[in-house]
C-alpha cells in the first residue's frame, strides 16, 4: 500500500473556513419580517446551514405553503448576494492555518455546495480568490456533495491526485464525498453541527475541533 503523500488541503466553505452564520441568518431573518413572521434566533438556524437555505425557512416558517417558502428564498438571497461579507468572519486560528499550509508548499481550495453566485464575490471579499489553487461551487458541476465530482473537479484545477488530498468540512455530506473520492477526510466539529449529529460515525480520518489542530494534522501526515 503507497504511502500517503499530502499535496493538497481542501476545504468546505460555511462552517469549516468561515463563519458565514451572522450574515446568512441576518438576511433571513429580514426576509421573515418582510413576510410577516418573526425573526429566528442565531442557535435555532446555525445547525441547518451546511444543508442550504430551505430547511432553515421549512423550520422558521413551521413548513409554511411552498410558494411563501420561495418568495421568502429569493428575498433572502437577494439580501445576502448584497452582504455577502458584512459580518462573516474567519474561524480563528484560519488565517494562520492558511499561512501555514502555504509556507509549507501545499496548495489549497474549497469545495463548498454554496451556488457560484454566492461562493466567488465571498472569496474575493476575503482576499482568498488569487491564493485559492481551486474553487468549486454547488453549481460548478453536473452534482453537489455528497457526489465525488466536485473533489475530482477541484483535483483537476488543483492539478492533484485525490489521493493526495485531505476534505475537512462540518457536515456528513461532505465527509461521504470525501471518502467516494477516495481522500483522506476530516470533521470540523467546530462548524454547524446538530445536535442530533454523531460525527465520530461518520468514518473520517479525524476530528477536528479547532483550526490549530488541523495544522497539527498535516505537520503529523508529512511526518510519517
Amino acid at each position: 500500500m503507497t504511502a500517503f503523500q499530502l499535496k493538497c488541503v481542501l476545504f468546505d466553505l460555511d462552517g469549516t473556513l468561515v463563519d458565514t452564520a451572522p450574515d446568512l441568518i441576518a438576511c433571513l431573518n429580514k426576509a421573515l419580517l418582510a413576510h410577516g413572521y418573526a425573526e429566528k434566533d442565531q442557535a435555532m438556524l446555525k445547525p441547518l446551514i451546511s444543508y442550504g437555505a430551505l430547511p432553515m425557512i421549512k423550520l422558521a416558517t413551521d413548513n409554511a405553503a411552498p410558494d411563501i417558502q420561495n418568495r421568502i428564498l429569493e428575498f433572502m438571497l437577494d439580501c445576502y448576494q448584497e452582504n455577502i461579507a458584512t459580518h462573516s468572519e474567519f474561524y480563528a486560528g484560519i488565517t494562520d492555518t492558511l499561512a501555514n499550509i502555504e509556507e509549507l508548499g501545499l496548495k489549497w481550495g474549497v469545495v463548498t455546495n454554496k451556488r457560484q453566485r454566492f461562493t466567488l464575490p465571498l472569496m474575493t471579499a476575503l482576499q482568498l480568490h488569487e491564493r485559492a489553487a481551486c474553487i468549486i461551487s454547488g453549481d460548478s458541476t453536473a452534482y453537489s456533495k455528497p457526489h465525488a465530482e466536485p473533489l475530482f473537479a477541484a483535483c483537476r484545477l488543483a492539478d492533484v491526485n485525490p489521493e493526495n488530498c485531505v476534505y475537512i468540512g462540518d457536515a456528513a455530506h461532505d465527509i461521504i464525498a470525501g471518502k467516494n473520492a477516495n481522500m483522506k477526510t476530516l470533521v470540523a466539529t467546530y462548524g454547524y453541527l446538530q445536535n442530533t449529529d454523531e460525527p465520530e460515525k461518520w468514518g473520517a480520518d479525524a476530528l477536528i475541533a479547532h483550526p490549530q489542530q488541523l495544522q497539527e494534522w498535516i505537520q503529523s501526515s508529512l511526518c510519517r
